[in-house]
């Protein structure tokens, strides 16, 4: 099932959206992250995308508390700041359903994969596209590795893919389709895709394409996207 699915980014207790995902441009911020998660839910939506940017910072988690609440709300899938195998496992554990791998996707993949193995469809590996290379540590340093290198690392196992297009992440201006197109092609398990969202065409482009879900953040905070009309494309043929 397509899923339409709203991004909860946590920065010091409150809910932020960034602007490229650089620290010191915040383009909203709401105080009470588990009720701004708990809306979401009251008004459709199955599944939230909770990024622990302070950990993503700072290299380790920070939110855990807040995380575990909202893990009891809704179907989540969480990333930022998880550089060790035991914090993934505690996030499972707490009934966290997916964690999401990016700088450990690149710095330790035999051991990323020996823990994919260990919880199948639990780890989705996150793809974070800057210029074509794959982005790391919060996305201030990129490495070698085009987006669809890194996914074929990973793609014979049961895990899922996050594909984001940080060069248009947080601007709300649209996504770039021949991007997206390819990293789908090339893969064979699910892929969610994240960044610029704006329309709901841009959803239906993405379903089309044969994505899993969308994530979908500043579209929705800044009002530029109505959820109700986003998530209507859950249930339509595209």
């Amino acid at each position: 099932m397509f899923r339409v699915i709203p991004a909860v980014d946590l920065k010091d207790g409150r809910v932020v959206r960034l602007r490229q995902g650089k620290e010191d441009e915040i383009t909203f911020e709401a105080e009470n992250p588990v009720e701004v998660a708990k809306q979401w839910v009251e008004r459709g939506a199955k599944v939230l995308h909770v990024i622990d940017l302070s950990g993503a910072f700072q290299g380790r988690l920070r939110h855990e508390d807040v995380i575990a609440e909202i893990a009891k709300l809704a179907e989540v899938q969480v990333g930022g700041g998880i550089r060790d195998f035991d914090v993934a496992e505690r996030l499972l554990k707490l009934g966290v359903d997916r964690v999401i791998f990016g700088t450990l996707a690149v710095e330790k993949p035999d051991e990323l994969r020996d823990f994919a193995e260990k919880w199948e469809n639990r780890v989705m590996i996150a793809i974070d596209s800057k210029k074509g290379e794959v982005a790391v540590k919060g996305w201030k340093e990129t490495v070698e590795l085009t987006p669809i290198q890194l996914a074929k690392l990973y793609d014979n196992l049961k895990v899922s893919f996050l594909y984001t297009n940080i060069d248009v992440e947080g601007l709300v201006s649209g996504i770039e389709k021949s991007r997206i197109s390819e990293v789908l092609r090339e893969l064979k398990n699910p892929v969610y895709v994240a960044g610029g969202i704006t329309s709901v065409d841009d959803i239906r482009f993405v379903k089309r394409a044969g994505a899993a879900g969308v994530v979908i953040g500043s579209a929705l905070y800044t009002k530029k996207l109505k959820f109700e009309e986003a998530i209507k494309v859950e249930y339509e043929k595209v």
